[in-house]
């Protein structure tokens, strides 16, 4: 039995409009009902949907802009037929703005956090490596060597991701965790021993030799993948080691050495490896912050297509960075002091760090993943932390090497 539905504001004028269906389902064929908006000519009171079936009253509150939002929806199910096709696409837009306003708001607020968060994580890593580095001997290299297996772990984790894996056949994995362990054992092998070339040249070997005597049809990209980790991960990491502990000659002119407590190593603490690790890690600090800061306010020319996000600008206020700090700190600790070694310093820095960005950045682009991990919230992981000082010890210890030469010649 048809019934007839009544929407009534009290103290206004009535406007009805005919409904062909107030059913949600426009499969189920309902009876006529009749809508009643109004427009008030006074403050809206209490604001009732009477029903003449039953009887039953239900309260909508006093609340003005909640009877309003009301109103819109019941206008907004009437349908383009009732209210007209303008209006109707009036209340589209404007639910489209709204939605991507929230959304505007809330990407903003996130990489607030994010940001905040990756500032919080960066001083507490500064500082860390700062102590460690300070510390030296095995501190340093057992600190190298934990992020060194890290790294290694993420690396052949990358090389086993679907973007890679695609093209190629990644090594097994009991092959990639045992080059893991041998990357980890690199930088101790460097510290007690001095050399390590014979060590990777042997471990190289029993490497392949266990991919090529492996069940199954070898694959040359086993090969050139694992090759590379241990090269990439494990041999130019050791170089931090040979510089840090390895350049024992005093630095006599520093300052902060005639200063530095007897409890500490007194003057004897302060060596070129720890002046020159020092100033390495501070100068591609100041470089990857400058090239990001350039990049924001200055960038418009992409560098390369390997990081789409990275531009000459950025590039070369980075070097300014990097360079303009190894010069300030070659002030500081006395060392080197020629301002031509300072500067070349600077510029051997920022060349291996850029290297090694790009490098990274190409290795997760085929991997086709954002970060190499999660391990440090608001970084990344590993990987992503160290990509700019893997290739850059090697080119550091290049100066230092030379002035060691002469000092020991002279003596």
């Amino acid at each position: 039995m048809a019934t007839t539905s009544c929407f009534q504001l009290h103290r206004c004028s009535p406007i009805p409009l005919s409904l062909s269906s107030s059913c949600c389902c426009p499969c189920r064929p309902s009876p006529s009902k009749t809508l009643v908006l109004t427009r008030p000519r006074s403050k809206l009171g209490h604001l009732d949907l009477l029903f003449d079936g039953n009887r039953r009253a239900l309260g909508l509150g006093r609340n003005r802009a909640s009877a309003s939002r009301r109103l819109i929806a019941v206008a907004a199910r009437a349908g383009p037929e009732q209210l007209g096709e303008d209006n109707a696409h009036q209340e589209v837009h404007k639910g489209h703005k709204l939605s991507m306003n929230e959304d505007a708001v809330s990407e903003h607020q996130q990489k607030a956090s994010q940001l905040k968060k990756r500032i919080f994580f960066g001083l507490g890593i500064g500082l860390s490596v700062g102590i460690v580095v300070l510390a030296g001997g095995w501190v340093f290299t057992a600190a190298v060597a934990a992020a060194v297996f890290v790294g290694a772990r993420e690396y052949f984790e990358l090389v086993r991701s679907h973007g890679i894996t695609a093209g190629m056949t990644p090594p097994p994995r009991y092959v990639s965790r045992v080059c893991s362990v041998i990357c980890a054992l690199m930088p101790l092998v460097t510290l007690y021993r001095g050399q390590i070339d014979v060590s990777v040249t042997s471990a190289a070997f029993f490497v392949a030799m266990a991919l090529l005597l492996q069940r199954g049809n070898p694959r040359f990209a086993q090969l050139s993948s694992t090759m590379f980790g241990l090269f990439y991960c494990g041999y130019l990491p050791c170089f931090w080691v040979k510089l840090r502990c390895g350049l024992a000659a005093p630095a006599l002119n520093t300052s902060f050495g005639s200063a530095w407590p007897i409890l500490l190593g007194g003057q004897a603490h302060w060596t070129v490896g720890l002046v020159a690790t020092l100033i390495s890690f501070s100068s591609i600090i100041a470089a990857d912050t400058c090239a990001f800061l350039g990049g924001k306010a200055f960038g418009r020319t992409p560098l390369t297509t390997v990081s789409p996000k990275k531009t000459w600008e950025g590039t070369i206020v980075g070097l300014g960075g990097c360079i303009a700090t190894s010069v300030v700190l070659s002030r500081i600790f006395c060392w080197p002091k020629s301002l031509l070694s300072a500067i070349a310093f600077g510029f051997l820095n920022f060349f291996g760090s850029v290297f090694g960005d790009l490098t990274e950045s190409m290795i997760k682009r085929d991997a086709g993943v954002k970060d190499s991990g999660s391990l440090i919230p608001g970084h990344g992981g590993i990987l992503d932390r160290v990509d700019s000082y893997i290739f850059t010890e090697r080119k550091s210890r290049s100066l230092p090497s030379q002035i060691e030469a002469k000092l020991f010649w002279l003596a």
